[in-house]
This record gives C-alpha cells, sequence and structure tokens, in this order.
C-alpha cells in the first residue's frame, strides 16, 4: 500500500527515512558488486523492476472500501536480494509519487520500509530457508512473493498504527483495526500475486536459466534440470 502524501505526522515520516536510508546505501553497495561481477544480469535487473513498477503500480479495490495492490518484490528479492530490491522500490516509489499520485515524497521513507525492506526481507528468508530443501523452486519462489506481499501490508497497518493509536486500547486497537483494512483483505491478492510471479520465474528458467546460474539464484544442477524438463 501507499501510504498517501502528508498523512503521518513529521516525527514519524523522518523515524522511517531514518531506518530506511542505510538500507539504500547497502542496497547501492550491492548492486555496484553484482554488476561489477555479472553485467548480464542487468536484463534480469529491467525485468523484476519492471514488474514491481507495474504490478504495484495498479490500483484494486477491496472489500473494505480502501485499495490494494500487488508489489511485485518477491521475485527481485530471490533473484538479487533484499537490499538491491529495496533501492528498486525506492525508485518506483519516488516515480510512482511524483508522476501516478500513489503515495507521496514525505512519506517515501514509510513506504519503502513496508513494500522495499520488510517485505522484500520476508521473501527472501523464504526463500533462503527453502533453497537447498527438497521442495520445488516454483513452490519456493511462489511462497516467497506470496509472503514478501502480505508482509508489506503487516507493516503499513504497523506504520500507521504507531502513528495514530486509538482513544480507547491504544496501539493495540489501531493495529488490529489497521491490519483488518489492510492486511486481511490482501491475502488473496497476495496468493495471485505468488503464482504469476512462480510462472514468470518459470519461464525465466526456460529462456535464460544461465543467469540464474550465474547468480547462484539456485543450485545448477536443480535450474539445468527444470530448463531442460521443459
Amino acid at each position: 500500500m501507499h501510504i498517501m502524501e502528508g498523512f503521518l505526522p513529521l516525527q514519524w515520516a523522518l523515524a522511517w527515512w531514518l531506518v530506511a536510508a542505510p538500507c539504500l546505501i547497502f542496497g547501492i553497495y550491492r548492486l555496484k558488486r553484482i554488476l561489477e561481477a555479472n553485467r548480464e544480469a542487468l536484463p534480469l535487473l529491467g525485468v523484476t523492476g519492471g514488474f514491481i513498477f507495474i504490478l504495484s503500480s495498479l490500483k484494486l479495490p477491496s472489500v473494505t472500501g480502501s485499495c490494494s495492490h500487488p508489489t511485485g518484490t518477491g521475485l527481485s528479492s530471490v533473484c538479487f536480494g533484499p537490499w538491491i530490491t529495496s533501492l528498486i522500490c525506492a525508485i518506483v516509489l519516488l516515480f510512482q509519487s511524483l508522476f501516478l499520485a500513489h503515495g507521496g515524497l514525505s512519506v517515501l521513507g514509510a513506504n519503502i520500509v513496508s513494500m522495499g525492506i520488510v517485505g522484500p526481507l520476508a521473501g527472501w528468508g523464504i526463500y533462503r530457508a527453502l533453497r537447498d530443501t527438497g521442495v520445488s523452486m516454483y513452490l519456493t519462489v511462489f511462497l516467497a512473493c506470496t509472503i514478501a506481499d502480505l508482509c508489506t501490508y503487516i507493516v503499513t497497518s504497523l506504520e500507521l498504527a504507531l502513528a495514530y493509536p486509538a482513544e480507547v486500547g491504544g496501539f493495540a486497537t489501531s493495529f488490529a483495526l489497521f491490519m483488518g483494512i489492510f492486511a486481511l483483505t490482501q491475502i488473496p491478492l497476495a496468493i495471485v500475486e505468488g503464482v504469476v510471479l512462480a510462472l514468470v520465474f518459470k519461464y525465466i528458467v526456460q529462456l535464460k536459466p544461465e543467469i540464474l546460474v550465474r547468480l547462484k539464484v539456485f543450485p545448477e544442477d536443480r535450474i539445468r534440470a527444470a530448463g531442460s524438463d521443459s
């Protein structure tokens, strides 16, 4: 979700920027390292970034009267890790705030933390836990993308609850309210996103498995076997 321009109090807007800034700096370092080692990763970087931009630009009505959208960050997290994904998300969110009226500059730090840092970290954690197990590559990607999407909305609910605790019940009541509005209604959308991005990953395996091998996304034998089976 994009928190709208000016919605967060100044102290919270600044606080989330302080969280986001070091992650973005490390993302720049990681991106430089990867591109120095493997320039052929650029097309895949463009593909994953394009999915983040397109999917997160969609505005879909939810049953709670709000609106929602996919995030697209899981695929980038699997291929490039959470820190490069945070940098890609920051660029995407900046363009969306300037040209699409999604989010805003004052709340950019908060939106980066939810969609560009915590969501990708959660998805990457699932991927790393399952990468070297017997779980299917495609199921692993599906779970990573689904969890990355869902965790984005959980963190957004947390950010809003911290900024606006309820008069009765305080933070806990406010967090439960925002979770009901945003996170719960996101579950079916997160599942659909997981399916779509798992299919995109399957297409990448069929088309350019060597890029995934060089990036060590999955063990080479599994990538080669999946590519030859297609």
